[in-house]
């Protein structure tokens, strides 16, 4: 039993000793998620928000290809992003390949189609219950989606949580183009991954502590955000 309670406590001593090397790849594996949700967002909601509301030919293809690609494999995208990021590649000459920025795009690949899928759920609910009041005042269906993007930034932050959720999980598509070089590429998910298989449990452990304990934190500030803002407003 001493053996089994051993990696455990080790772990928490990592993590309540700020360990250096642990808090470096905390930082970068916040910094890799954050930046790759945060292109999603900017990129998704518009685009979800347009499916939403829009008319256009194509459009219900559109919306179920998002919805297909929420799916995605992370390491048949992480090939992807790869082929496009080598030497060969369209995209080779700015070098981006094995570092924090190959893996910030990768991150954005798999995120982006499930903010722009939840998006467009969200946005399409507000459209049936708001769509004759904003006809009344006018509104073009590009105003109409940048209104109703507004009006449910709260409810909103569901799908930015999902895909900072999924962007901070992922394993196979940043190791593949970050390299998981140390004090370079490596996140909690890729030294978890990798010090697992050499048998460095209490530093796996810690890791995976501290990566449940940021989804849950940041879970719990949304819900309270989204409440705060319901009794605020109604």
């Amino acid at each position: 039993m001493p053996e089994f309670n051993d990696p455990f406590l080790t772990a928490w001593a990592l993590v309540a000793g700020a360990d250096p090397r642990l808090a470096g790849i905390v930082l970068l594996s916040l910094e890799v998620s954050m930046g790759a949700t945060l292109i999603a967002c900017v990129a998704g909601m518009p685009i979800g928000a347009l499916l939403a509301v829009g008319r256009f030919p194509g459009r219900r293809v559109l919306i179920v290809l998002f919805n297909g690609l929420m799916g995605l494999p992370p390491v048949v995208v992480g090939l992807l992003v790869y082929l496009l990021l080598s030497r060969a590649g369209p995209l080779g000459q700015w070098g981006l390949l094995f570092s924090p920025a190959a893996m910030v795009i990768a991150q954005a690949v798999l995120v982006t189609p499930i903010v722009a899928a939840l998006t467009r759920q969200t946005v399409a609910d507000e459209w049936t219950e708001y769509r004759e009041q904003l006809r009344s005042l006018g509104a073009s269906r590009s105003r109409a989606a940048a209104t109703l993007l507004w009006d449910g930034r709260f409810s909103l932050s569901t799908a930015a949580l999902a895909g900072f959720g999924r962007a901070i999980a992922e394993v196979g598509a940043v190791m593949i183009v970050g390299g998981n070089i140390d004090g370079v590429t490596r996140v909690m998910t890729t030294t978890i991954a990798l010090e697992t298989s050499k048998g460095d449990l209490p530093l796996a452990l810690a890791l995976g502590f501290i990566l449940i304990s940021v989804v849950l934190s940041i879970n719990a500030v949304a819900y309270a955000l989204r409440g705060w803002a319901q009794r605020r407003w109604g």
